[in-house]
């Protein structure tokens, strides 16, 4: 059962959180698909809602802030400093498109743009230290990104964390990333008719299962289950297109 209530190292995907044209829907769906309750939702705070497992939180969900941008999760990474962070954003030739803000006593967010036009985002934890429980189902496992100019990118990700990269055998150039002894993601090339940018990967029980309620839902499969080293594996997309993936995983 991993659980962390300690802010995550620097560099760490730390948080994926959700902007939603429908809320309500969006919340029942998740529930539904990962076993998730919520807390939050106040006003000040914009609505914004934390999803929680057993206890714990795992994600976030909120409205969504613009409509002409498409439903995605975005992937957040742990700072030490969200302002010296967010300046080797910009040295290194991606845009900050949200400041380093204050959420309260909760901790400090930065939105961001890499030079390829993927979107992630910064978190400087206050009282709230990002994901609090992961690799098992219902939370998150995996969080990598799809882009048009790997080398470019790993340059850029470097830059910015300090990232060091090892190439995984068989996967097409698809590297981890780290900094320190273990991964703590991946980059890889995008493939046409596959999602962009960072995406996260929740672990389920069952990839077959979770599949089936995806597409009952009215959300869609774009890449069919399949066994890998790591688990059964499958690639789908919400009712309103926002892709993700799912990982069936081992249970204690």
């Amino acid at each position: 059962m991993p659980t962390r209530d300690t802010p995550w190292p620097a560099g760490t995907p730390c948080w994926v959180d959700y902007g939603a044209a429908d809320l309500d829907a969006a919340k029942a769906f998740y529930a539904d698909l990962l076993g998730w309750e919520y807390t939050g939702g106040e006003p000040e705070f914009g609505g914004y809602l934390n999803a929680v497992k057993d206890g714990r939180q795992v994600a976030g969900l909120g409205p969504q802030m613009d409509a002409n941008d498409p439903p995605r999760w975005t992937t957040y990474f742990a700072t030490d400093d969200a302002e010296a962070t967010a300046t080797r954003i910009r040295e290194a030739g991606g845009t900050v498109l949200v400041e380093p803000m204050e959420v309260g006593p909760m901790g400090t967010m930065v939105v961001a743009l890499d030079p390829q036009g993927n979107p992630f985002g910064l978190w400087q934890a206050g009282t709230h230290t990002g994901v609090q429980r992961y690799n098992e189902p219902g939370s998150l496992v995996w969080n990598d990104a799809a882009v048009d100019d790997p080398a470019a990118a790993r340059e850029f990700y470097a830059a910015v964390f300090g990232f060091r990269y090892d190439e995984v055998d068989g996967a097409e150039g698809y590297t981890t990333f780290s900094t320190g002894d273990r991964p703590l993601g991946g980059l890889g090339g995008h493939q046409p008719g596959s999602p962009k940018g960072w995406a996260a990967c929740f672990a389920v029980a069952s990839t077959d299962e979770a599949v089936a309620t995806v597409e009952s839902a009215g959300g869609k499969v774009t890449m069919a289950p399949m066994d890998t080293e790591y688990g059964r594996f499958a690639v789908v997309e919400d009712p309103w297109g926002a892709p993700f993936s799912v990982m069936q995983v081992a249970q204690e």
